[in-house]
């Protein structure tokens, strides 16, 4: 016997290939496992930073319209977002984004379950078209007030509104980020879903 010249058999080793898809594996499950809470609370703070920027930006803005004699007469006009219907609907677009996400921070060890987290993947999709739609109509009017329309004769603001505009834009790539974060959530809950290769040791 092998034993007795002092020499045991050697039991195989696994293919490299599968140690490297183990440890992919393993990799890919502590990331999913991580990143979750950080990114949802990192699409919380972008989202409320948005909102508030935007609901909280007012500026006004004194012009003489008139002289009369020696009298110059004023009249002071003042830009907030309640005037722009597309800035209403960004500010309660991240509003409800940042709430949702709050909530299921708060309430992820009620999620666990399969059901419960199909349903979050659902409003997660959701949630990210609701920011992107808000995101993109509000970037679409503050182009507008930056550049102006000289086809349809209509004057940039921001020359005369620089505070207001450039608050919005914080609170737009603000949201932008949101987008972006509730994109990478997605993705992430995509990839946790998806079906695991079946590695054998030959």
């Amino acid at each position: 016997m092998d034993v007795e010249h002092g020499s045991s058999k050697k039991q195989p080793s696994p293919p490299a290939g599968a140690n490297s898809a183990s440890t992919l594996l393993q990799l890919r499950d502590r990331l999913v496992a991580a990143q979750p809470v950080v990114l949802r609370a990192s699409a919380v703070l972008a989202t409320a930073v948005a909102a508030a920027v935007m609901a909280l930006n007012v500026q006004s803005y004194t012009a003489v319209v008139a002289i009369v004699g020696t009298r110059p007469l004023t009249q002071t006009f003042t830009a907030k977002f309640r005037d722009t219907p597309a800035f209403v609907y960004f500010v309660i677009a991240n509003a409800i984004a940042g709430v949702y996400n709050l909530a299921v921070l708060v309430l992820r060890r009620l999620l666990r379950r399969r059901t419960a987290g199909l349903v979050v993947h659902m409003l997660d999709m959701v949630i990210m078209a609701l920011l992107a739609t808000g995101a993109s109509t509000a970037a679409s009017m503050a182009e507008l007030g930056k550049n102006g329309n000289l086809h349809a004769r209509w004057n940039p603001i921001c020359d005369k509104f620089s505070s207001f505009c450039n608050r919005g834009g914080i609170a737009l790539v603000s949201s932008f980020i949101g987008v972006a974060v509730m994109l990478a959530l997605n993705l992430l809950t995509a990839a946790s879903n998806a079906p695991r290769p079946n590695v054998t040791d030959q």
